[in-house]
């Protein structure tokens, strides 16, 4: 098939090399524009565009998708292909494509529409979450359903890493899609719009860890916001020494016979009391530094009963 692939993050990678290896003559990839990866930093092509480049494959940047430059570009396409782009395409582009537009979300949908939806399964405790293919609309990730592979989450599984494996499984779900489309044996089937649950956009704000929680939550947050916005705490040292750190990855584990005040550490493990159970870090990310095992960050610091975690906003 002719294709215009529109993304812009790495989640689209896999995808559009898949597609053109399997002999789709992709006519343009179309992401949003190159900008600097970090404050102070130059410009950085994103990723889809860097692998366009590499692979021979016209691109084209679009600051606002709809505008006729796009629409007449996706003209050109039998179909169209969505992953990670970040922009909502409208009616006139959408019927662009012959075939429309399909597009490769990190759900099963209709659970988790929006725009985090594998870092939520993660915070909302999913034993499995999985990808899914479907015929774009104008309603937010609400097109009839081609196909889903469904995968389970592993209990120390990070967001970033789940991301990964789900790109791979999206990669090999949409050339599937399309061979399904080119057989035309059957149509997409209606979402349930009763099971919808929404994956919103994730900020900063959501970063800070609240010791009063249960440990198998605050588990839950430290694997599905990392690396980004990435469950923060500040760590007060019984020294007076205090710093922010990220934390990467950890895991629950039995209470303690002693209940002290939630954040703090219970003895040389680093273990940390919270409202319910007790948490074991096994990553951590001091403000400044490279990622870590706990057991290192450990020694380094002296930690040790009478320290505590504290949430950001504690003076």
């Amino acid at each position: 098939m002719q294709i215009v692939f529109l993304g812009t993050g790495a989640f689209g990678v896999p995808a559009l090399e898949a597609l053109a290896a399997r002999g789709h003559a992709i006519v343009a990839a179309v992401s949003q524009p190159d900008r600097p990866a970090r404050r102070g930093l130059h410009v950085q092509p994103t990723p889809i565009h860097s692998r366009a480049d590499t692979s021979g494959i016209p691109h084209h940047q679009a600051e606002h998708v709809n505008r006729p430059a796009c629409v007449e570009l996706a003209r050109r396409a039998d179909i169209g292909v969505v992953v990670d782009f970040g922009q909502k395409l409208g009616g006139e582009l959408l019927a662009a494509p012959p075939r429309g537009f399909v597009n490769i979300h990190a759900s099963l949908l209709p659970r988790h529409r929006g725009a985090a939806p594998y870092q939520w399964a993660i915070l909302r405790g999913d034993t499995h979450t999985g990808v899914t293919t479907f015929q774009l609309s104008e309603r937010m990730d609400a097109g009839g359903i081609w196909l889903q592979r469904e995968t389970p989450i592993g209990a120390l599984e990070t967001a970033d890493e789940l991301h990964d494996r789900l790109a791979l499984l999206g990669a090999e779900l949409i050339c599937e899609t399309l061979d399904l489309i080119a057989a035309g044996q059957r149509g997409p089937r209606p979402q349930d719009a009763s099971r919808a649950t929404r994956a919103p956009k994730l900020s900063r704000a959501d970063s800070a860890i609240d010791w009063s929680l249960p440990a198998d939550e605050i588990v839950r947050r430290i694997h599905g916001l990392w690396s980004w916005p990435a469950a923060t705490a500040a760590f007060a040292s019984r020294l007076g020494r205090r710093e922010r750190v990220q934390l990467a990855r950890a895991r629950a584990i039995d209470a303690h016979d002693a209940r002290p005040a939630p954040g703090c550490v219970l003895d040389a493990t680093g273990a940390i009391q919270t409202g319910r159970g007790c948490l074991l870090p096994l990553e951590v990310k001091p403000a400044g530094g490279k990622l870590m095992g706990y057991d290192a960050y450990i020694r380094g610091r002296y930690v040790d009963a009478g320290d505590r975690w504290l949430h950001l906003d504690t003076p």
